[in-house]
């Protein structure tokens, strides 16, 4: 890796999220899922060369829009962990999210997902989550823990490092007929 590297992931990713809230905006107490391939970011295939590095980057990047706009983040484990999430303590206890026992270390896990475990201020891992938006880092697979009417955004950044970035926000679903009205 180059010595601006680091520095390129943490701005793309500020990029994108941002670009992520002019379409949705994510307010106090609402919820952005990231699932993140640090492998796919350094150009690897998914799940085979995990990098501290990089998801040291990616959590600064994600934690400087978060301390601006306020809503919650949540962060996905790897298949080896059934894809449950880090979160916050306070964050799981505020949304009754259900606990599991498990800590996400780099092999299982995934090289992110066991960052923000250590760097959260509590980080507690949790089975699921219903999120009001997602930004999918290496192409994850994120969709199960968004709520159900997703939207999907197309970044102008399409890619962090080697990356594909795709994202969702989500809306309340559209009940009823010809005859309902909506807001």
């Amino acid at each position: 890796m180059n010595s601006g590297f680091p520095q390129d992931i943490r701005d793309r990713v500020i990029q994108v999220t941002e670009e992520l809230l002019t379409e949705m905006t994510l307010s106090p107490g609402q919820l952005l899922v990231m699932g993140v391939s640090t492998s796919e970011v350094v150009g690897s295939r998914i799940g085979t060369d995990g990098s501290d590095e990089v998801a040291v980057a990616i959590l600064e990047g994600a934690l400087a829009v978060q301390a601006r706009h306020g809503y919650h983040l949540a962060f996905q484990c790897c298949e080896h962990l059934n894809r449950a999430l880090v979160v916050e303590a306070e964050v799981a206890r505020a949304l009754s999210l259900t606990e599991v026992s498990a800590i996400p270390v780099h092999r299982a896990g995934g090289a992110m997902a066991s960052r923000a475990f250590r760097d959260f201020s509590k980080g507690m891992l949790v089975d699921s989550v219903q999120a009001d938006a997602g930004i999918d880092i290496g192409e994850t697979l994120i969709g199960m823990h968004l709520k159900p009417v997703a939207i999907p955004i197309r970044p102008t950044v399409r890619q962090v490092g080697e990356a594909r970035v795709s994202m969702a926000r989500t809306r309340a679903p559209l009940i009823g007929g010809p005859r309902a009205v909506y807001v």
